[in-house]
């Protein structure tokens, strides 16, 4: 019985062919064929190659074959060097041999407009049909350098070094960006084990290569450059995968402007631009986004030192005061704390630098260190490697003469290697005169050396950040929501936003707590529930055509008494029609007036990529005007609702500052995973949600308003149900 694959493992033809056909292959070293084939061969290919070409009996001493029909063995992956116009053909002719993979290099496909869409989505078909998995079209190719499959036209993959590390994967969704980052980390020392250039992502999409990659043994991280992800469900699934194997995840991801974001009638829909949301994902699921191609590099040699910091606090020894406090400053500027040393460290360090040198953070030992005494570099170390409260140290410059064998070296090594610091160093940036000559020996032994212009202290910042986030995750206990799903049926045939008393019987379904109210039609109606609830009372208009109330000056706060109940219904109701004539008005809602507190403003909003995202801000102007907001894709767990408040600068507010009592932050949480569960459970059905202001007390938390947008295509009658 055959066993079935799973998904990433039926890529393994294309990472790992035993026999590759070139369709196109050519005898002119100038057409793409010809490159294709030579690539294969200068790259140590180590299985068999099968050069397709009616008019040629041989290339490069290889014999050709006229069709991919004609050769005798089974074929594993085919790579078509051949026009847009020669695909499908040839394609139909792979199916017919088995062949279980292609690369499809040619463009003029769905990039060109709906006629390209519909010849690759017939590519598609016939290889769904057939089970052929493909890169491409309109790719770059693939790279396999632990087996030298070269699947790639760009002869610059091969004019760079390869180095005896191979551990980092790379996938992009621009090929040339991609050849580029792939050369200039193999010329700054760091070769990728496989590169991918997905393409139009016809059949074999982004996160498909990265789940490989999560099974793959040779990789040991997992790096790209991702413009939009095509299934962000399984990007974040394998993102948590990732993390419960120990590999990063670590992405270029661009496109940081606004110019995207949507307008949306809610404030969460207006204030979610596409970018914040791909950063709240990023930050949840554990992936490591960068700002360019040289932070995957430094990112890269610095976890591949096989040590993750344990926490941001950062010492620098430098044998320059200058050099000390610019490096000083950028560590404090990417999150890194230049902690004080304690008097035992400082004390203990004062014994072996100069008098006219400092103890203090950096560590500055003077030009002597450099010049006459390099053996003061060793000294400091000994010291902080001693003190618990040190989580990382950083060399600014470094004995250039030590070589392998010199017992200096090896004693800085063996310190090192005994402690549970994370050491690296980085060098001025001088042509000929920044590099050890023990650099070799230092990072076989973990211990990276990396010169500034690659920002390595950048790098360590977000080692750090991704450190933390493993640990939090491995100390996450995952628990499943067993409560019972409740759902929502909804009617608005010609509006899709909800009257606000609609909206509020559906907090009330999910147990947020709402404020005592009713719908009264009457002025008689509003008095008796005004006296039911109790003075003070507010009266708004309930209509899902007039939901910003204050713009219809429809609403009243405060009313004391019966007299001023009567009094603000026909104000209201007189406002209501002068404001939208045509308005539906349900009535008018007669409210419990809730006591101040802290207004929080809790909402949601269906983004076309990631589905219900929640945010979180400090109502007034701190949503308004500082935009101080936290987002993150549903659905949330505790640690996310934790975050989520942590991450607003006006938290401060929430834990007593300015005279205010101390928030109920278990409340804020509380509704946080309410109104979470409330849109996983009804994707379908709810576009936004704002419960804005969210009154939030010592003890408890009530929504005082709430709006709730609905697809415009539900056609039921409106009823709550559990």
């Amino acid at each position: 019985m055959t066993k079935e694959l799973k998904a990433y493992e039926s890529l393994e033809p294309l990472f790992n062919p035993k026999s590759i056909a070139v369709l196109g292959a050519s005898t002119n070293p100038h057409k793409i064929g010809y490159i294709q084939l030579k690539a294969l061969l200068d790259g140590g290919f180590v299985g068999v190659i099968y050069p397709i070409n009616p008019k040629a009996s041989e290339i490069e001493g290889i014999t050709c074959y006229p069709s991919i029909t004609a050769i005798p063995g089974e074929v594993d992956l085919a790579i078509f060097c051949v026009g847009a116009d020669q695909i499908q053909e040839s394609l139909k002719e792979c199916a017919s041999k088995n062949v279980k993979a292609a690369i499809i290099f040619a463009s003029g496909f769905s990039e060109i407009g709906e006629e390209g869409v519909k010849l690759q989505q017939e590519l598609a078909n016939i290889a769904l049909a057939n089970g052929i998995r493909i890169i491409g079209p309109n790719c770059v190719g693939l790279v396999n350098t632990t087996n030298g499959m070269i699947g790639t036209f760009s002869p610059a993959i091969l004019a760079v070094p390869l180095h005896e590390e191979k551990a980092v994967g790379y996938v992009s969704q621009s090929g040339a960006f991609g050849v580029l980052t792939y050369m200039a980390a193999a010329q700054k020392g760091l070769s990728f084990n496989y590169f991918v250039s997905v393409g139009n992502e016809m059949e074999t999409e982004f996160a498909d290569v990265v789940e490989y990659m999560i099974h793959d043994p040779k990789t040991k991280i997992i790096t790209g450059y991702l413009e939009g992800a095509k299934d962000s469900k399984k990007l974040r699934h394998l993102a948590h995968e990732a993390l419960d194997r120990q590999k990063p995840i670590v992405l270029m991801k661009t496109g940081r402007s606004t110019a995207g974001s949507r307008a949306a009638a809610s404030h969460t829909g207006s204030l979610a631009g596409s970018d914040l949301i791909y950063e709240a994902f990023f930050r949840q699921s554990g992936i490591v986004r960068v700002d360019d191609y040289e932070d995957i590099i430094t990112f890269s040699k610095l976890f591949l030192s096989n040590k993750l910091p344990k926490g941001k606090n950062t010492v620098l020894i430098t044998s320059s005061g200058g050099r000390g406090i610019n490096e000083a400053d950028r560590c404090e500027g990417v999150g890194l704390s230049i902690i004080p040393l304690c008097e035992k460290t400082k004390k203990e360090i004062k014994k072996h630098i100069p008098s006219f040198g400092s103890a203090l953070n950096p560590i500055d030992l003077t030009a002597v260190a450099s010049v006459t005494n390099p053996e003061l570099f060793i000294a400091p170390l000994r010291a902080l490697v001693a003190d618990p409260d040190v989580h990382n140290i950083i060399l600014t410059e470094f004995p250039l003469g030590w070589d392998a064998d010199h017992p200096y070296l090896q004693e800085f090594i063996d310190i090192c290697k005994n402690s549970d610091k994370f050491v690296f160093i980085t060098t001025f940036p001088l042509e000929g005169m920044s590099v050890p000559k023990g650099k070799d020996e230092l990072e076989k032994n973990g211990i990276p050396v990396i010169p500034g212009d690659l920002n390595p202290i950048k790098g360590l910042a977000k080692l750090v950040e991704y450190s933390e986030r493993l640990r939090k995750h491995q100390q996450t206990i995952h628990q499943e929501d067993k409560s019972p799903k409740k759902t929502i049926a909804i009617a608005r045939e010609s509006d899709s936003i909800l009257s606000e008393s609609q909206a509020a019987d559906i907090l009330d379904l999910y147990d947020i707590p709402t404020t005592k109210r009713g719908i009264a039609t009457t002025v008689k109606e509003a008095v008796h529930l005004a006296n039911s609830i109790g003075y003070p009372v507010v009266l708004k208009i309930d209509s899902a055509d007039i939901p910003h109330k204050t713009e219809a000056d429809a609403i009243r706060l405060n009313v004391q008494n019966a007299s001023e109940v009567m009094k603000a219904f026909t104000e209201i109701y007189e406002n209501a029609l002068k404001f939208k004539k045509d308005a539906q008005i349900n009535g008018i809602s007669v409210q419990e007036m809730l006591p101040e507190g802290t207004e929080v403003i809790i909402g949601a909003t269906k983004d076309p990529n990631f589905g219900p995202v929640i945010m979180f801000g400090l109502g007034g102007i701190f949503v308004e005007v500082f935009k101080d907001i936290s987002f993150r894709v549903a659905p949330l767990t505790r640690a996310d609702a934790e975050e989520m408040i942590e991450e607003v600068k006006g938290k401060a507010l929430l834990k007593g500052a300015r005279g205010k009592v101390h928030a109920d932050i278990e409340a804020i949480i509380s509704v946080i995973l309410k109104v979470s569960k409330l849109v996983t459970e009804n994707e379908t059905m709810i576009e936004e949600l704002d419960i804005n202001p969210l009154i939030v007390y010592e003890d408890g938390i009530k929504a005082a308003d709430a709006m709730i947008v609905v697809s415009k295509n539900l056609k039921e009658k409106l009823v709550v149900r559990g």
